[in-house]
């Protein structure tokens, strides 16, 4: 059996941003641009997934599984818009739940949270 690996680790949240297991990266918590638009904060969470993918060889191609956590479901189709520009056609399985942050931000900071399982495979 392989070792796990961690990463991003988070002390004070006791959590890491992503644990290596076997042929898969397992992310979690990603966000970005706090307090902006919800595209921007898309974009961020997506930006966030790819720096923690870039630490051990991946990129957004290699990810295939997302749950999307949003503070208004309504806003699935700027989710979507945003996934046809940055998986352009290769897209992962997905899930969005509508939810309630209780994030520093409050109802003007935290929209979107995205976690995500990729395929490490044979690289």
């Amino acid at each position: 059996m392989s070792e796990i690996v961690r990463g991003d680790v988070n002390l004070e949240w006791a959590h890491a941003g992503y644990v290596v297991a076997g042929d898969f990266v397992f992310l979690s918590y990603c966000v970005g641009n706090v307090g902006k638009s919800v595209e921007e904060q898309v974009h961020g969470a997506l930006d966030h997934m790819e720096r923690r993918l870039s630490e051990v060889g991946l990129t957004l191609n290699d990810v295939v599984k997302l749950d999307i956590l949003l503070r208004d479901a309504w806003n699935i189709p700027v989710l979507e818009k945003v996934f046809k520009e940055r998986f352009k056609g290769a897209y992962p399985a997905r899930k969005t739940i509508q939810t309630n942050f209780a994030h520093v931000g409050g109802p003007g900071g935290l929209e979107v949270q995205i976690d995500g399982i990729a395929y490490l495979g044979k690289k």
